[in-house]
């Protein structure tokens, strides 16, 4: 009778012990994304409102980069596309979506 008692009780603390351990398993799995999160995905869409006030904000004669490489002054801008001037009497159109960067000399000194 006391061998039965005694493999009940060791079935209980072996079910307690796995229990807990999925428990940690569960911890830990949350606690990996609560981190990946924080330094990963929160920065990159801070970064990306960041770019869109930035284009949202253009306006004529910033001087702006585009993806490709493209430095050029902005001379018009419509909702979804920018006239670029490139050189003189030289103007392209382009995405806004396109534009990355502010090179004027007030971005420069900041």
């Amino acid at each position: 009778m006391e061998f039965i008692t005694l493999l009940q009780a060791q079935a209980t603390a072996g079910a307690q012990q796995a229990n807990s351990g999925q428990w940690s398993m569960w911890i830990m799995l949350i606690l990996i994304f609560v981190v990946m999160w924080f330094f990963m995905i929160r920065p990159q869409r801070k970064q990306q409102k960041e770019l869109q006030k930035f284009r949202e904000g253009l306006k004529k004669g910033d001087k702006v980069v585009t993806i490709g490489g493209i430095y050029g002054t902005v001379m018009e801008v419509k909702e979804k596309t920018l006239l670029l001037e490139v050189d003189s009497n030289v103007k392209i159109r382009v995405d806004k979506n396109s534009v990355v960067k502010d090179f004027s000399e007030t971005a420069q000194q900041q």
